[in-house]
This record gives structure tokens, sequence and C-alpha cells, in this order.
């Protein structure tokens, strides 16, 4: 299969919904993606994204995506977050998770990072493996924390009404 590993462009963006809503999906969470094509156009394109998309190519079908933004650590500074490394089921084991996360490697080497991170889900072994297999550290004492809109509301609103 041939295929190319380019940074998406505003005409990627309904394909790459496509392969988030086909992330949810096999991640037992069908109903989980809320964003739109006009919102990853907003933030993923322009000239201050909030996100770069890396997609794999080929002849017009985006066959997966890597998704990644900056962050900062307290502890070593500039740091590449991976959002997402999706693959359409139809396209795995040829090759295209392998050219993608090299992307991303290449990407953060580039950009002077300190590290690349990104969590995955437990049961995920054969992505677990993947990323050992490509010199990732699982690290397995660490618990992801978040506020979803819903509580992150709630909560500011009991602050204001103290």
């Amino acid at each position: 299969m041939n295929f190319i590993i380019r940074v998406a462009e505003e005409r990627d963006m309904s394909q790459v919904l496509q392969r988030i809503q086909d992330l949810a999906v096999y991640e037992k969470e069908p109903d989980a993606v809320k964003i739109d094509e006009r919102t990853l156009k907003q933030y993923g394109t322009g000239e201050n994204p909030l996100f770069t998309c890396f997609v794999a190519e080929d002849d017009g079908d985006i066959l997966g995506i890597a998704l990644v933004y900056f962050r900062f650590s307290t502890w070593v500074g500039k740091s590449l977050h991976l959002e997402d490394l999706i693959v359409a089921q139809e396209h795995r084991g040829r090759g295209v998770g392998q050219a993608l996360y090299n992307q991303v490697m290449r990407y953060g080497l580039e950009q002077n990072v300190s590290r690349v991170e990104w969590v995955v889900l437990d049961w995920n072994t054969d992505a677990i493996k993947f990323y050992q297999r490509n010199g990732a550290t699982i690290l397995t004492d660490w618990h992801l924390a978040q506020i979803n809109e819903a509580s992150l509301k709630e909560y500011v609103a009991q602050l204001d009404s103290n």
C-alpha cells in the first residue's frame, strides 16, 4: 500500500472527524464525540492552531491520523502530547500506525521537546505492546484526572455562590 504522511489541511477535517468517531466506537464510547468538522477546522487550522494533525493519506483517503499539541511540564519543560493515534480498522497491520507514530516522534524532536506523552486504555493490550516495542514506558502508578463540562459548571457555580 502506498500512502503519504502529511499535515492535515482544512479539506481533510471531515475524514479526520470520521477517524475520531471510529476510535470512539473502538473504545466502546460511540456517543462520546461532541465536536464537529467546524470545530476541527476552527482549532486545527489557521494562523495559531491549537493542535497539529498528521494524516496518512492514500489517493485522497485518510487511512489514519495522529493528533498532537504542546504542553509544558514543570519538571522537564516543553513536551508534546499525542491525543490520538487512529488507523481505520481496514488499514491496520499495514504500517500506517507505525508511520504516524514515527512522524510524531520526528516532529517532537524537531520541535525540541523534552518528552512525548499520551494515555492508553489498560485493556488495549495491542496498543500497549506497540508502544512498548517502540520505546515507550507505560506508567502504571499515575491516574488520569478529569472534570467534565457539566461538573466544571457546577463546581464554579458553587464557588461563585459562596
